[in-house]
């Protein structure tokens, strides 16, 4: 069984080389995410997509919105089945996204936060 910290490595590894296949290889079919620069990126006020397919389709807006996407990882905290990454996020600006895990080790669901750093 791959660790919480390999997870979170590995994650970062890909979307720091924007490869989508490998981003969305983390996620689990029936994932349920939510951020709120899905408000932005989606014009959605809910700021929750449902589903691998909508969430691929939405990372590709993303990712095509900031070009010099880079994370830069402060920490990874480990929970049971789950874990926070804190990291610098697009705009310079703080996030901490908490992730569960289901029992085949994929992210099924995501809660994204940001703050401006000052």
């Amino acid at each position: 069984m791959t660790s919480l910290t390999e997870v979170a490595t590995a994650w970062l590894e890909a979307w720091n080389a924007h490869d989508m296949d490998a981003i969305m290889s983390h996620y689990d079919d029936e994932i349920e995410f939510y951020s709120p620069i899905i408000v932005r990126i989606n014009n959605d006020p809910a700021g929750r997509i449902k589903g691998k397919a909508a969430l691929r389709s939405y990372f590709e807006r993303a990712l095509a919105a900031y070009p010099e996407l880079h994370f830069e990882l402060y920490h990874i905290l480990e929970g049971i089945n789950s874990l926070v990454l804190y990291y610098k996020s697009v705009n310079n600006s703080l996030s901490a996204e908490m992730m569960v895990l289901n029992e085949k080790g994929l992210i099924a669901q995501v809660r994204a936060h940001y703050k401006p750093m000052s």
